[in-house]
């Protein structure tokens, strides 16, 4: 290879397409499971932390303050996990992925179980803690993605990951909507009064319960995929290589990995982690505003759903953006380029937060309410479809940013880490701001939409700084 190529310099050219290289599908298949039972876990408590902040009497009967204390719930996992989701995914370029993905899977179990037997305000802030601090797994599974795939099955590789989250946010809050207060829903079969005492501890044994299948799949059937903690299998070829070789392209590998941050910080890199930052702000804000929204009262300016309407909602949302990537995700790729489609999908956020004035509007003419909600509804579905195809794309520039395959471990690292910044602002951000546009009637407590508008116009700029193709990383 020629010395003078840079990180930013094509490897192959846009006009030469090569054939599609097939999925490992087992491995990718595991990583997929996995991938599922998280978001599981993690979605599962928003339908109900809105009701449980009332319940803990810590906002003095204020409904409007809810939103102040279920986005500092919701924030603080991201806070633990900025701190050390990088130092995992580091230590992931050297001890290899299995092992920190076992010790993800079972922080999250535990934090899970702790989160549902807790009854005071700081007991829920300890376990959603715990889970940050021992999770690093979002990271290294992008990179396990990213050592599968190459540019010609990258699209369908990177598809999955927002499909299984999708899936996830369905079933995780139809678990937490349905089965939070199972002494109210089903009183004899639950009428021990541990479920009175913990109300909200089933929906976090059944997520838990999910956690441990995966780490049990993890542990027997997922291969190790950093290259220096592989086995290799042993054929004439492996075995006719000299040791003195071997050895020398293993340590050349471990000193690529322990490269210092600074180096890798290329403006490629850069400009695809600053997009996944604003990204990550947007919708986890989004992600938050969405139920408290939906819970909020309607003399407030929401629409007042139980908890188990708010699940159907957001599963019905995550199921049908799920099924749409996975049927036309890298199809639509294929045909209109990562960066056109990442542009366009950008540009849905704006009538995203315009449906939500709207929604309130219609409820305060009380003319055919159903109907023009359902229809908003679907038309907000719509959207959230093209909006969520947003994370396919960016995945594969971060991906492709890496300047070699030994180092996508620490740039999604770097990427996770930015992310997680801007998630744990996100939650605290909008739903603050929810409670005080609502609380001092701004802009008729329409506040919280515009800011989020003018952050999407931010992002819709960055996304036009992304490279036009995606290229291969060096091997």
């Amino acid at each position: 290879m020629d010395t003078s190529t840079s990180e930013t310099t094509p490897l192959v050219s846009a006009k030469t397409k090569k054939p599609k290289t097939p999925l490992p599908k087992l491995q990718i298949g595991i990583l997929m499971t996995l991938q599922l039972v998280e978001p599981i876990a993690s979605m599962s408590i928003f339908p109900y932390i809105n009701q449980l902040i009332r319940e803990l009497g810590i906002t003095g009967g204020n409904d409007a303050a809810v939103g102040y204390y279920a986005g500092l719930i919701e924030s603080l996992f991201f806070v633990a996990q900025t701190l050390t989701v990088l130092r995992w995914s580091r230590l992931s370029d050297r001890i290899g992925r299995k092992p920190v993905l076992l010790v993800g899977l079972s922080g999250t179990c535990i934090s899970m179980l702790c989160f549902g037997l807790s009854t005071t305000f700081w007991g829920l802030v300890i376990s959603r803690c715990m889970c940050g601090v021992l999770n690093g797994n979002v990271s290294v599974m992008k990179t396990m993605v990213g050592e599968l795939t190459d540019s010609t099955n990258m699209a369908q590789g990177f598809a999955l990951i927002p499909i299984m989250w999708c899936i996830g946010g369905f079933v995780g809050p139809l678990i937490g909507g349905t089965l939070a207060r199972p002494q109210d829903n089903w009183p004899r079969l639950f009428a021990h009064p541990f479920w009175s005492k913990y109300p909200y501890f089933l929906p976090c044994a059944v997520s838990a319960s999910g956690i441990v299948i995966g780490f049990l799949v993890l542990l027997f059937f997922l291969e190790e995929t950093l290259s220096t903690k592989r086995r290799p299998k042993l054929t004439a070829t492996t075995l006719g290589i000299s040791n003195g070789a071997n050895s020398d392209n293993r340590e050349g590998i471990l000193q690529t990995s322990n490269l210092p941050m600074r180096s890798l910080l290329t403006p490629t890199v850069v400009i695809a982690i600053a997009n996944y930052a604003m990204l990550a702000l947007l919708d986890i804000s989004l992600m938050a505003l969405l139920p408290l929204f939906l819970s909020t009262p309607i003399y407030l300016g929401g629409l007042g759903f139980t908890p188990s309407r708010i699940g159907l909602c957001m599963g019905v949302f995550a199921i049908a953006s799920g099924i749409f990537q996975a049927l036309f995700f890298a199809k639509i790729v294929d045909w209109v380029g990562p960066k056109r489609l990442f542009c366009v999908s950008v540009s849905c956020f704006t009538p995203i937060m315009l449906m939500f004035p709207i929604m309130t509007w219609l409820v305060n003419t009380r003319e055919m309410v159903d109907r023009a909600i359902t229809f908003t509804l679907i038309s907000l579905l719509v959207l959230m479809i093209i909006w969520d195809m947003v994370y396919g794309t960016v995945f594969m520039f971060i991906t492709a940013s890496a300047p070699a395959k030994n180092t996508l471990g620490a740039v999604n690292g770097l990427g996770q880490t930015s992310a997680s910044m801007a998630r744990v602002v996100g939650p605290a951000f909008a739903t603050s701001l929810f409670a005080f546009s609502k609380e001092h009637n701004i802009l008729n407590g329409n506040a919280v939409y515009v800011v989020l508008i003018v952050l999407a116009g931010v992002l819709r700029w960055l996304g036009s700084q992304l490279p036009d193709e995606i290229h291969d990383r060096d091997e």
